[in-house]
């Protein structure tokens, strides 16, 4: 069973796109509270949070490319209302 994402057994769970989006906010709105801070610690956990932010879109626009693609193969997820998984097992 997932904690977080959406399953047959969470229904009330989220898209990991929606997760990684609302993660790299985060992270974002921590790299303008130390953006002024010339420190070099801080230049370099936000040298550190900028490769992250990078690696987060780039996890972002797959989840985002693994959603449009089981939805061209094979149409909208029923999950949520007690169908099948498009793929894998139950």
């Amino acid at each position: 069973m997932t904690r977080f994402l959406k399953s047959d057994a969470n229904p009330n769970g989220r898209r990991l796109e929606d997760i990684l989006i609302e993660l790299r906010a985060d992270v974002l709105y921590r790299c303008t509270k130390i953006s002024d801070d010339t420190r070099p610690e801080a230049l370099h956990v936000l040298a550190n949070n900028v490769k992250v932010l990078d690696h987060l879109t780039q996890a972002i626009e797959l989840a985002h490319d693994s959603t449009h693609l089981l939805a061209r193969a094979f149409g909208p997820s029923e999950a949520e209302h007690g169908g099948p998984p498009r793929i894998g097992e139950d």
